[in-house]
């Protein structure tokens, strides 16, 4: 599969009130979707997001996406919870097979080992020969020992984890990330930019070294620059509700390439 650099994190829908401005939120996906996004990211805790973005693959866009979502696993009391949940997934996204399937925010060990005991890996089995999962992987908040941990529990084709240049210690970190590279696991980032703090909430001092840096990059363009100056690294999330940012986003993706970054960049 050739996945986008830049994928659509379906989490931060604008809404009114409680509900998701469906018109708006399509709008975004369409732009994003024409110009080259074609990873599309949701789950399903997130409340009301698989049903829009159903709506609006619903629309003729279903094959021109990378479709994933996620297992909520600790909602996973018997086996039978794994259908329960994954065909309610499949029918609020209007779809027959999820792409890219996730178990959802593994914190360690236990938690995966909790769903072998309920019969997850015949099940995964199950669904893999039917083609309604393509591709398993799960997302990960954690420490990077317990990282290390899941990643060698199962023969994953990919897995989500939160990096950032400030979490190259924290979470799964530098060291879960080259792990997975040296097992040839495709790694898919989500938290970029910290949920936004990364832009909104520098300290005086980034701010300014930021603004002396050449060539001139707000604090977004560098945040993301620098992952996608990492080999490892497949695709990277933005949980994108404006216009603006959907824009900016893909205007760094496509003039971005592995590499680039000089050690005096911080690279």
């Amino acid at each position: 599969d050739l996945l986008s650099a830049l994928g659509y994190g379906c989490m931060r829908f604008t809404r009114i009130g409680e509900e998701i401005d469906q018109e708006k939120a399509e709008k975004e996906m369409l732009y994003a979707l024409e110009h080259g996004v074609n990873y599309f990211d949701t789950a399903y805790t997130y409340p009301g997001c698989e049903v829009a973005l159903g709506k609006f693959l619903a629309k003729g866009h279903r094959d021109k996406v990378f479709l994933t979502s996620k297992l909520p696993h600790t909602q996973v009391q018997e086996q039978a919870d794994l259908d329960r949940l994954f065909y309610e997934t499949l029918r609020r996204l209007q779809t027959d097979h999820i792409d890219y399937y996730l178990i959802h925010m593994l914190t360690n060990k236990k938690g995966w080992q909790r769903l072998l005991n309920h019969g997850v890996e015949d099940w995964i089995a199950q669904k893999k020969k039917s083609g309604e999962i393509r591709n398993l992987g799960f997302s990960f908040h954690g420490n990077s020992k317990d990282f290390l941990e899941i990643l060698d529990a199962y023969d994953w084709e990919f897995c989500q984890v939160q990096y950032n240049y400030m979490d190259i210690h924290n979470q799964a970190g530098a060291e879960g990330v080259a792990y997975a590279a040296k097992k040839g696991i495709p790694m898919i980032i989500m938290e970029p930019l910290r949920g936004g703090r990364l832009v909104n909430g520098l300290p005086k001092k980034a701010k300014d070294l930021f603004a002396a840096a050449e060539p001139k990059r707000s604090p977004a363009e560098w945040g993301l620059r620098w992952l996608w100056n990492q080999p490892e690294i497949s695709v990277v999330l933005s949980g994108m509700n404006s216009m603006a940012m959907i824009q900016e986003n893909i205007r760094i993706a496509d003039t971005v390439k592995v590499g680039e970054m000089t050690e005096t960049d911080g690279a």
